[in-house]
């Protein structure tokens, strides 16, 4: 199981629908890619998920990402696609939890500010959070006063509403271990502008290296 702790800081692309996007991603040095597999304008099948995955295998880290989806359906994904990450939106009961943990997957528990659940949740059931706004994939800003209020032992991804004009600002405010980006990224609905792809790693990376000096 890949040890998110140990990487000094995690930029992931989410809302991939196509080998040819997550290879251009790869190639721009992303940590990691997110297959939403959940509800959404940018949800893919198991197979087309498996097949961005296997292609991507070694690459960079791949996270299955789902909302509301039942333990089952969760658990065939990760077996059929082999990714390294699950991303949970929504209930993460201790069965689930139990079950990804058995198949060597790393978790991350997404919170959406405005709820209890980003007060009362335990984060240390869990290899990472990612923190989100109130609705999440709709590429909508937020506050992140809550966020910097709040404080978290595990490492914590910024997401919603990111893109390369605030992502910088965001890691030098609010202090994250990652950050996560689609809609600020795509020419359309699940289709990555790799120039706005590049644009937003390379601010990223040199934030975070700037952070760490």
């Amino acid at each position: 199981m890949v040890d998110l702790a140990s990487l000094p800081y995690f930029v992931k692309i989410c809302g991939v629908t196509s080998v040819e996007d997550a290879q251009g991603i790869h190639a721009r040095g992303a940590s990691a890619i997110g297959l939403i597999l959940a509800s959404s304008k940018r949800q893919i099948s198991i197979g087309r998920a498996k097949e961005i995955a296997t292609a991507t295998k070694g690459d960079l880290l791949r996270a299955a990402v789902f909302r509301d989806n039942s333990d089952d359906f969760i658990c065939e994904a990760v077996d059929a696609t082999g990714v390294d990450i699950v991303q949970v939106h929504g209930v993460l009961t201790d069965e689930l939890l139990s079950l990804l943990k058995s198949r060597g997957v790393a978790v991350v528990k997404a919170l959406s500010l405005g709820d209890d659940e980003f007060y009362d949740f335990d984060e240390t059931s869990v290899d990472a959070v990612l923190v989100d706004g109130p609705s999440p994939g709709s590429g909508d800003a937020h506050s992140w006063v809550e966020v910097k209020a709040r404080g978290f032992v595990v490492p914590m991804v910024a997401a919603g509403g990111l893109n390369p004009s605030n992502v910088v600002s965001v890691i030098s405010s609010v202090h994250p271990w990652g950050v996560d980006v689609s809609t600020g990224v795509e020419s359309s609905p699940g289709v990555k502008d790799l120039a706005l792809v590049s644009s937003f790693i390379d601010l990223a990376q040199q934030a975070f290296s700037q952070r760490e000096e």
